[in-house]
């Protein structure tokens, strides 16, 4: 499978973003939290989990493209797609343990059962298999009307009666206040992000920059449209929040991703060179520094300065947080690569190589 780096290098600005958010939220002071610096953090930091998502779906759709090519019966590719689900839902439960570990002895098993930006990712991918059962463009169609259908219903799933159901099957399912990833409407970054990836998968090298220029016209638009729509005084809902389960909101980030992936191809094709990149560093081992700096941050190591640091303080925090991440990294791929018997590849730039052709040792399945 290619490897495009600047997708490396999106994946490694959500990082960037995911580990400021955390850090911010673990470290500062309570009578801080309503100040302009604090809040900003936070909602910069709420598009990490919606780009980890997105990404997901576009490297599910860069995999059943692949799988096109080997398996020709759609049940067979169907079950796979299931299989990797399966999987990510696995690490999801795994990730839950080793957190309830660390929180040791303070910690909660409930917290076992806690709904995380993993098991979202894994029930959407379970979902959207179904995709796989398509191929060209109707898996793209199906893709896209997967990811409106699931947006759309998030109003209206927030407002059924769920008093008598499992309280796992809401947290999984609906959104609400204090519910973090919800399947509705969260699952639509997904569904959107397989639609992608198969468009990326699929554009010839002669016409790749062309699709960079769509994506940054469909980013303006959903945008916009969607803010227009978030402002009108009537709604085709009863009762929506916009923040919580309303679709503008999820059609608004899906546009700001796309003017972030075109913005990501432009800066690595065209303006980072084709020297050691610490993004692109992070953004390949995303999963590993998603898992390792959240037990740094939340784990009951830190618990002497946990909400009891000053902006500056939690700022340098997360300073030291993300070198030790980007450190960690290097020394990953640097492992992989001396065990593998091969030199380690170069993360930068694709120094005006075409964007389809073969970068990299390709991104495995796990990566968010």
């Amino acid at each position: 499978m290619k490897r495009f780096p600047f997708l490396d290098w999106m994946r490694g600005l959500a990082v960037l973003v995911m580990i400021q958010c955390h850090t911010f939220n673990s470290f500062t002071r309570l009578d801080l939290r309503n100040g302009g610096p604090y809040v900003m953090t936070q909602f910069i930091g709420g598009m990490a989990a919606p780009l980890f998502l997105f990404m997901a779906g576009m490297t599910t759709g860069f995999q059943l493209e692949s799988l096109d090519k080997r398996e020709p019966r759609a049940l067979r590719r169907w079950l796979t797609a299931l299989r990797r689900a399966g999987y990510i839902m696995a690490i999801a439960m795994t990730f839950r343990f080793t957190n309830w570990v660390f929180a040791w002895p303070l910690g909660d098993w409930h917290d076992m059962l806690r709904v995380d930006i993993l098991n979202c990712m894994g029930v959407a991918m379970a979902a959207v298999a179904a995709a796989a059962l398509f191929t060209g463009q109707a898996r793209i169609r199906f893709a896209i009307l997967a990811g409106l259908g699931i947006c759309a219903l998030g109003p209206v799933i927030a407002n059924l009666d769920w008093s008598g159901t499992p309280a796992l099957l809401q947290e999984y399912l609906a959104p609400a206040p204090g519910r973090r990833f919800p399947f509705f409407p969260w699952a639509a970054y997904v569904a959107f992000g397989l639609a992608l990836g198969g468009m990326v998968k699929r554009a010839p090298a002669e016409r790749f920059e062309r699709l960079m220029q769509w994506s940054v016209l469909a980013g303006f638009a959903l945008v916009f449209t969607a803010q227009y729509f978030a402002n009108v005084p009537y709604s085709i809902y009863t009762k929506t929040s916009f923040w919580l389960d309303n679709p503008t909101l999820v059609l608004i980030r899906v546009g700001v991703m796309l003017l972030a992936m075109a913005g990501a191809y432009l800066w690595t094709e065209y303006c980072a060179g084709t020297g050691w990149s610490w993004m692109q560093c992070m953004g390949k081992n995303s999963l590993m520094v998603y898992w390792v700096h959240v037990m740094i941050v939340y784990g009951s190591v830190v618990r002497p300065i946990k909400r009891q640091l000053s902006i500056w303080q939690a700022g340098a925090a997360t300073v030291i947080v993300t070198l030790a991440m980007i450190a960690l990294s290097a020394i990953w791929l640097r492992w992989k690569a001396r065990r593998a018997g091969r030199p380690l590849p170069a993360v930068a730039g694709s120094g005006g190589a075409s964007p389809a052709a073969p970068a990299v040792r390709a991104a495995a399945p796990q990566e968010i």
